[in-house]
């Protein structure tokens, strides 16, 4: 805080800034389980309604490198006040919206607006709290990004069904108001932060733009389109790929950047940002296995699947309070390295479950993952941040959680598709291996076609029906193998980035910062 400026208690800050970033988060997931209601509300198909969560996505991707930049200009606090009000206001409008155009147009603005509010949200708590005390606000912030995907579900499944898909946005509202108003009373902006001098990057931003946009709509069309066998992907890849070579190039090379890429040069940082960025892949894609598991092999309904999931936010609620209030005392590695090990246990123990797995047997590997999760995002994030410059924040914190999204997308997209690869594969194998000669085959095949003529089927199509109950059978156990395999992938990427670890710098003991302030 600047000497000009009243001193506020740094909690009621992190409270200011927290309601805008957790309606940000939620938005991401909270829209999933409405796509059908939109669709037949809007007269689209559900195929068409995903447009409402990738034009969200895009926007939201595009905006958030170029927010420490923005923030230089135009004030930090001026910037998040107008992302909480655009936010507030898109809200409304996607919730009014009558047709599906109009719904996607809103969810653009929506998408632009929120795309800041989590890098200024963090920046605003590193700056608000001592260095000694950052690991709280870490842990209190952690608890929005971590437990908000997770929360997104259940309250878009229970709104939808007891009011209407029109309130999963109508809820942002009062609590962007209430936020509006506390940012506005609480938040001042440091003494350095001054509108630059330099002239604006127009070239960074485009490229920037359509390299970040068209990479986010492959990742989310690209299983959906079947990757490289569609002209439009393949084309969108190559469009993605030319413009991020290009922005690299120029932002390396000019004089004013949008985005500071000379922050890599910090070997924590570099380290830091490549562990959550894989972090962000492992996470995000064994977040989307687990309600497809439930669905649509255990039968869970969409709300009940999102209640079977509480239980990773119930771990990490409980544990990043703790994380934060110990970190200080401790090397925050030795966190971030056992964080690591106890989440790779957790995916090695979901890949042990069957189609006999009761809610129980979800609900501890879950509640300890939240644990672990504690163990990862609170201590990462403390120490990547740890030796910015108070001036270089705000871009380091764009770039952060810009790897960490795309590293969720990617991870989102690559699990899809490895689900999808290995299913196939287990299927062929499956079936490869049952013959009418196995007297096991034969005697179930025998019982279901009895079952059927029972229930006033003739002999054929008794035998049909059979064949096809076979059939599925088969398909869900293929299933089963493949979200073993895929878990214990997911594992295995956990496990490889302890290396890493190592290569960040030890942080400077609490007794050691305070002497220096």
């Amino acid at each position: 805080m600047t000497p000009e400026h009243p001193k506020v208690n740094p909690w009621i800050i992190a409270i200011a800034v927290m309601g805008a970033t957790f309606l940000e988060v939620l938005d991401t997931t909270v829209v999933n389980v409405s796509l059908p209601h939109i669709g037949g509300s809007l007269s689209a198909t559900v195929t068409e309604a995903t447009w409402v969560l990738t034009s969200y996505l895009v926007a939201n991707a595009i905006v958030l490198p170029i927010t420490g930049w923005l923030a230089n200009h135009v004030g930090r606090k001026r910037l998040l006040l107008a992302s909480v009000a655009g936010f507030t206001i898109s809200s409304f409008f996607c919730g009014f919206a009558t047709s599906l155009p109009m719904l996607i147009v809103f969810r653009i603005f929506q998408g632009a607006a929120g795309g800041s509010l989590q890098p200024l949200s963090q920046a605003v708590l590193l700056e608000a709290f001592p260095e000694d005390q950052r690991g709280k606000a870490m842990g209190f912030w952690g608890l929005g990004i971590v437990v908000a995907p997770i929360l997104g579900p259940v309250l878009g499944g229970w709104l939808t069904d007891n009011y209407s898909w029109r309130w999963v946005f109508y809820i942002n509202i009062p609590i962007g108001v209430m936020a509006t108003m506390m940012i506005r009373a609480y938040v001042f902006d440091p003494a350095y932060i001054k509108r630059g001098k330099g002239g604006i990057d127009y070239w960074g931003i485009g490229l920037l733009a359509v390299g970040i946009g068209a990479l986010q709509i492959v990742l989310d069309k690209g299983q959906q389109e079947d990757w490289l066998s569609s002209r439009f992907i393949t084309m969108t890849i190559i469009i993605s790929v030319v413009a991020l070579i290009f922005f690299l190039v120029r932002e390396l090379s000019t004089e004013h950047p949008v985005v500071d890429l000379r922050v890599f040069k910090d070997r924590t940082f570099a380290a830091g940002t490549t562990l959550m960025t894989v972090m962000g892949f492992v996470l995000y894609g064994s977040l989307v296995l687990l309600p497809i598991w439930l669905q649509t092999l255990l039968g869970y309904p969409a709300l009940q699947a999102g209640i079977a999931m509480a239980p990773r936010g119930i771990g990490a609620f409980v544990a990043m309070p703790l994380v934060g209030a110990f970190l200080g005392k401790y090397d925050a590695r030795k966190f971030l390295a056992s964080g690591l090990v106890v989440a790779a246990a957790t995916l090695i123990g979901f890949s042990r479950l069957s189609l006999e797995a009761g809610y129980w047997d979800f609900f501890w590997p879950q509640f300890v993952q939240g644990l672990s999760l504690a163990l990862l995002f609170v201590p990462l994030t403390t120490i990547s941040m740890g030796r910015i410059p108070r001036e270089r924040m705000g871009n380091a914190t764009s770039v952060f959680n810009l790897l960490r999204n795309v590293g969720g997308s990617i991870g989102i997209a690559g699990v899809a598709t490895m689900v999808e690869r290995f299913q196939q594969g287990a299927t062929n194998n499956l079936v490869a291996h049952i013959s009418p000669l196995q007297p096991q085959a034969m005697q179930r095949f025998q019982l279901l076609q009895h079952g059927m003529v029972a229930q006033g089927s003739s002999q054929l199509l008794a035998k049909s029906q059979s064949a096809a109950i076979m059939f599925g059978m088969v398909e869900r156990q293929a299933a089963i193998v493949s979200y073993v395999y895929t878990f214990r992938i997911l594992a295995v990427m956990f496990l490889a980035l302890i290396p890493l670890v190592l290569l960040m710098r030890r942080p400077a003991k609490t007794a050691e910062r305070v002497a220096a302030h």
